[in-house]
């Protein structure tokens, strides 16, 4: 096995030893007791302690039980070895195999030899004196690669002795904590005898051992479970052999039983098939989900699109705020995703959670109109000192007026009423923020860190948003800020032409800085496209896509992973232009890459394995919306009145029937009229050259 197996399997246990919530209190001295203190567990499986493979290594662990006969033992025993078979042997003397009382052994190779967890031996209830210290002996033969017994390298009051045996280091047997090895003290392996552990075995909670491929194991979370508001992180570990219960977020196990997270509850409970809480948590999701529109043309796709909704119903709070995924630093919330998710929810027909997140992101606005990059749960503020980011004042405005465009009447007309301050604050700063030359200032985008230029990711929802807050200030009666909005508009649209349109729409205003999908974002459905967007979306995919058959988020991105956000957004500009087989053949690559239970990883590494953490609430988003599109394209920002045709939009075929009006016959675009007159220039200054050359000659 490799070494990169070896961290993926030790980042895996570690991921679940940490799930175990076991704790460890301050040590004690065992000389001061008379009599061992019963000794019975120690779940703690947090660090690979002690390798157990034969014929130089073994380990051991003293324990005291208060039962009189000895059905199971357990051990979290970590595999890399493709074969043979771990022996538990309990003697009343360590070294001396002749006092054994009982032993038993497990064929780890016929369970698929690579693969973590507890692994439990059958004693057969062998009588044993209460109160009595006894020792486990655990020993690997037959493998071919290492095998390790974990534990923890942590304080545990009144724990026994764990023992090591290594040959080669130690010449023998040596107690940890004592003589040479006094300063491994903390160290105690993970074991329990009978239901010691709280449960009647490791079924009952879903962790025996099982075989685990490195596969299964590069994304953590690989999906999430729970109630809406409650989401419960599931580990490689967890989710193996598992699916989800159509039309829920209850987990059904490899075997047959059920994996839920009960109301109230902090971890998740495993409970039979036919268990009536499990049940009732099924028909609720199913209930919901009815509610809705849940789009996609064939079953698989619709079951895509479930996963999605259902996934992103966890990740949304009760006060509107969405994480961008339930793990450690993903779990905050970014106005970004969280317009992304909203819309996604609004399509799909789900209009009260996508206004409590267009509430939530309202509230968080700071008072000069912009918003943090990401925001606590709570809304209490930011968790650190990361800039802000400016295209949330695009992000936002452009939510809000799709939301407006699916919203009833009477919803439209509350919605405006409460959201328009808000458009009105982000708008004026958007439009304050454009130089003589109609660009922002270099601001962090998408890519989370700071440049000196301004970027794609930055200019692109800008102007989807100053585009939807001028339609949104027109359906307000408010015709001067519409005015104001939309000039604006046209003067960052012209900006955009001459800078970013001049170089092929790179990252940044800086020739050289690569392209950026972000260049989607010009398209449908954030804002009407013309030829040279569409032709750039083409070029830009081209150099972007990666083996896996994906993209990174620009040319100078600094890792070998794909990223499915960055993917999915030209899914979502391809349904939106007409171009559906592209689309959802990019709904299909996605649908491949995510975990064993349908979760939506965030990455996918170079081998096609998913990454990173799953379900990344924004590619959820994204696929929604992508699917919907594919039914009926979204409405796209309109231009404004200085330069719309009335919305006659191009060619469904080419643009998408929400798309921008095209350029007279006979006349170019501001984007053809710059690029013309850049090939002009660069013409003459050709002649020029060739001119000075034949002087000199």
């Amino acid at each position: 096995m490799t070494r990169a197996l070896l961290a993926t399997l030790t980042t895996a246990a570690l991921a679940v030893g940490a799930a175990a919530g076991v704790p460890t209190p301050g040590p004690t001295d065992r000389t001061a007791t008379a009599e061992p203190a019963t000794y019975e567990a120690q779940a703690v499986h947090s660090h690979a302690n002690f390798s157990i493979r034969a014929d130089g290594h073994a380990g051991a662990q003293s324990f005291v039980t208060d039962d009189d006969e000895l059905h199971t033992v357990g051990a979290w025993v970590v595999s890399q070895s493709a074969s043979g078979q771990v022996t538990a042997s309990v003697r009343t003397e360590l070294e001396d195999p002749t006092t054994e009382i009982a032993s038993a052994v497990v064929d780890i190779g016929a369970r698929g030899g690579t693969g973590l967890g507890w692994l439990e031996f059958d004693l057969d209830g062998v009588a044993v004196v209460p109160g009595e210290e006894y020792v486990l002996v655990l020993q690997a033969h037959g493998t071919d690669g290492a095998v390790q017994w974990w534990g923890s390298r942590s304080a545990v009051e009144g724990a026994l002795p764990s023992w090591n045996h290594d040959r080669d280091h130690w010449g023998g047997w040596v107690e940890y904590g004592r003589g040479a090895a006094a300063r491994f003290a903390d160290w105690h392996l993970a074991f329990y005898v009978n239901d010691a552990r709280g449960v009647s075995s490791c079924a009952a909670d879903n962790t025996c051992w099982r075989e685990v491929t490195p596969a299964q194991l590069g994304v953590q979370p690989a999906g999430i479970l729970g109630t809406p508001g409650r989401p419960y992180a599931l580990s490689g570990f967890e989710t193996v052999g598992a699916r989800f219960v159509p039309g829920s977020s209850v987990l059904e196990l490899a075997s047959g039983r059920l994996l839920h997270l009960p109301a109230g509850a902090e971890r998740p409970v495993v409970v039979g098939a036919d268990d009536p809480g499990a049940a009732a948590q099924v028909e609720e999701s199913r209930r919901w989900l009815a509610s809705g529109r849940v789009p996609g043309r064939t079953q698989d796709e619709r079951e895509m699109a479930a996963r999605a909704l259902l996934d992103l119903r966890l990740l949304l709070q009760d006060n509107g705020s969405v994480a961008a995924a339930w793990h450690s630093i993903w779990r905050y919330s970014w106005p970004r995703d969280s317009a992304f998710t909203a819309v996604a929810f609004a399509r799909a027909g789900f209009l009260e959670e996508a206004y409590r997140i267009l509430r939530f992101t309202a509230g968080t606005q700071r008072a000069d109109g912009t918003w943090e990059a990401r925001t606590l749960l709570d809304g209490s503020g930011p968790p650190d000192s990361r800039p802000w980011q400016l295209d949330a004042n695009g992000w936002f405005p452009w939510a809000t007026w799709q939301y407006l465009q699916v919203a009833p009447d009477e919803q439209r007309a509350a919605a405006l009423d409460e959201l328009y301050p808000t458009v009105r604050a982000a708008a004026d700063f958007a439009a304050a923020s454009l130089d003589e030359n109609g660009l922002p200032p270099a601001r962090p985008d998408y890519w989370e860190s700071s440049y000196p230029a301004t970027n794609l990711g930055t200019v692109a929802p800008l102007l989807a948003g100053l585009r939807s807050a001028g339609a949104i200030a027109e359906a307000a009666g408010e015709d001067d800020d519409a005015a104001r909005w939309f000039s604006a508009a046209a003067h960052l649209q012209r900006g955009i032409d001459m800078s970013f349109g001049s170089i092929g729409y790179q990252r940044t205003v800086v020739r050289g800085s690569g392209k950026d999908s972000a260049v989607a974002w010009l398209a449908p459905p954030f804002n009407p496209a013309d030829r040279g967007v569409r032709t750039e979306l083409d070029i830009t995919w081209d150099a972007l896509v990666q083996d896996t058959g994906g993209v990174q988020p620009g040319e100078r991105w600094g890792d070998a992973m794909t990223w499915t956000p960055e993917t999915m957004f030209f899914a979502l500009a391809w349904a939106n232009g007409g171009q559906e087989a592209r689309a959802t053949a990019l709904v299909d690559w996605l649908d491949e890459h995510r975990t064993e239970v349908g979760a939506f990883p965030e990455k996918v590494d170079p081998a096609g394995q998913p990454a990173a953490v799953a379900t990344l609430g924004w590619t959820a988003s994204l696929t929604v919306l992508t699917l919907a599109s594919v039914d009926e394209p979204m409405p796209v920002p309109p231009r404004g009145p200085t330069v719309d045709d009335g919305g006659a939009g191009e060619d469904a075929a080419t643009v998408g029937a929400a798309g921008g009006a095209p350029p007279p016959a006979g006349t170019l675009s501001p984007e053809g009229t710059w690029f013309a007159l850049a090939g002009l220039l660069a013409l003459g200054a050709a002649v020029l050259g060739a001119l000075r050359r034949r002087r000199a000659g």
